[in-house]
This record gives structure tokens, sequence and C-alpha cells, in this order.
């Protein structure tokens, strides 16, 4: 189920009923699942986990059996991550976008307490990877931008000497191999969330903020309450 960890993860048949206070926000790049899930922590009183957070420590935590594709990765220097290469074998080779290291983000979540309820969010939500863990459907949602979003969205970072492309030598280069890879995902994510059935919210530049974590807390069914201490 979880690439390269499942062998070290519970294999017990309520695994979903020990997640049902889990709410999982997945979506491309630039959708604004952040934002989002930070907007619901605070209104909700519920913990966030943010999987950008921890991939450091997961990185560290995996080994090059467990985790081929991230140990190659790391290998690279920026060049052949970002610019020597085609989007569509950025795609294919991505280490998260391949799974690795997700039963590390099962492992932590499985160690929070159930109270209180926990918003998780990334790009490294994969459908096929979150949707055996659903207490109910509803408890999940992926935030597809459109490519005009996503262009307005990383208008800043895209512009050369920004952003970690700066390290690059061709920094426009790198910013659009990166631009239409994400945009690929994005494709991918949209043909399996359909296949699956799951919820899906399109983010597009008439979306405003407000709306968006409305349409999720209703998805959720979420109430608002006080955070505790």
């Amino acid at each position: 189920m979880w690439p390269g960890r499942d062998e070290e993860l519970p294999h017990d048949t309520d695994l979903r009923a020990r997640l049902r206070h889990v709410y999982w926000i997945g979506g491309g790049s630039g959708a604004g699942k952040s934002t989002i899930a930070r907007r619901l922590a605070d209104r909700h009183g519920c913990r966030l986990y943010a999987t950008d957070d921890v991939m450091g420590d997961h990185a560290r935590r995996t080994t090059r059996q467990e985790a081929p594709f991230l140990h190659e990765f790391m290998a690279m220097d920026m060049d052949e991550r970002w610019v020597n290469r085609s989007p569509e074998l950025m795609l294919e080779t991505f280490h998260w976008f391949r799974g690795e290291g997700f039963g590390l983000i099962v492992e932590d979540l499985l160690r929070l307490p159930p109270e209180p309820c926990v918003i998780v969010e990334g790009f490294r939500l994969l459908p096929h990877l979150v949707q055996p863990l659903l207490a109910a459907p509803e408890h999940a949602v992926w935030l597809l931008p459109t490519p005009d979003f996503r262009q307005a969205a990383f208008r800043g970072r895209a512009v050369p000497g920004k952003g970690f492309v700066r390290n690059t030598s061709d920094p426009a280069a790198a910013a659009r191999n990166l631009a239409e890879r994400d945009q690929m995902f994005t494709r991918r994510l949209r043909a399996e969330t359909e296949r699956l059935r799951l919820p899906v919210l399109k983010v597009d530049t008439t979306t405003t903020e407000d709306a968006l974590a409305e349409r999720v807390t209703a998805l959720f069914r979420l109430m608002r309450r006080e955070r505790h201490p």
C-alpha cells in the first residue's frame, strides 16, 4: 500500500478508523492547499500537518533501497534536476510523485492523538495512496488549479533569479520545465481522482480564498470550534 515502508506500518483492519479524525487536502502546485489548510485548522481547532515541512526529515529517514528515486534525486546537481532533463522525465522520476516516503506520513499521523482533528496538506497526497485510508470519501479533497490560476500564483516565483531555480545555470529554462512538469502532474491528479471517484475542486482565477475555504469546510462537514491551548 505504501511504497518502501509498508512492511513497517500496522496491518490491522481498523486503520481507517484510527485515521477517522484526519482530513486530507491534496492537489497541484499553486492551488492554495497550504493557505486553505491553515485557515481551516485555525477556524476549526484542528492540528495542521504540512507534508512540505517534513520532507527533509522523511528524506533522512529513508534508505536508498526504500526510496531509490529520492536518493538518485539527492545525488544530482541543480542543473541535472531542473535544466538538463525533460519535464516528462522529471514527472516520471520525481520521488514524491511516485509515492516514496508516503508511509512516513502515515506513521507520523498514527503517532498523533485522536483529538483534535488533523488537517493534512500537500502535493504528496496521491489519490491512490490516500483513498484506502479514508473513513469517508468526504474526508479528502484535491484542489486542481487551472493553467491561468497557476500562472498567476507563480508569476513572482517563475521570474529568473527568484526561488531555488536561481541556483541553476539557466533559471528561465528551469522555471519553464518546472511549470510544465507541474501542469502534467495536475492532469494526472485529475484523471486519478476521476477514476477513484474522489472529491475535487477546480481553482481558477475567479476563485476567492474565502469561497474556496467555505467549499472545503462544507465538503469536510467541519463545525467551527475554539482551538484548545
